[in-house]
């Protein structure tokens, strides 16, 4: 399994507004039919530069569904935040792999 990171930097200036769209935006990724699931964190880091820093998770089904993601919806779905919020965001991608999960048993 995979996992796509997308961390962004918010200014200030929009951050409720964008809050309200990347709400709405998550979903859109998810109906691509690429991911299975996302978690949209709080990075907990005072900026110097001020500001709000989030983290999304998106967990692939597989390395062809991201590649495909990348191919076929990522342009597009990226273009539209940019436009949106120009120069008062930031944000930078990673690809995670999982290699083992593990959890707490109390039986």
């Amino acid at each position: 399994m995979y996992i796509y990171n997308v961390t962004i930097h918010i200014d200030q200036s929009i951050h409720n507004q964008w809050l309200v769209w990347i709400k709405e935006h998550i979903p859109q990724v998810l109906a691509t039919g690429k991911f299975e699931k996302a978690t949209l964190s709080r990075v907990l880091v005072e900026e110097e530069m001020g500001g709000v820093t989030y983290s999304i998770q998106y967990r692939s089904y597989s390395r062809e569904a991201l590649d495909a993601y990348y191919k076929e919806d990522a342009e597009k779905l990226r273009t539209e935040g940019m436009k949106k919020f120009a120069d008062k965001m930031l944000a930078f991608r990673t690809e995670l792999q999982i290699i083992d999960e593990y959890s707490v048993n109390f039986n």
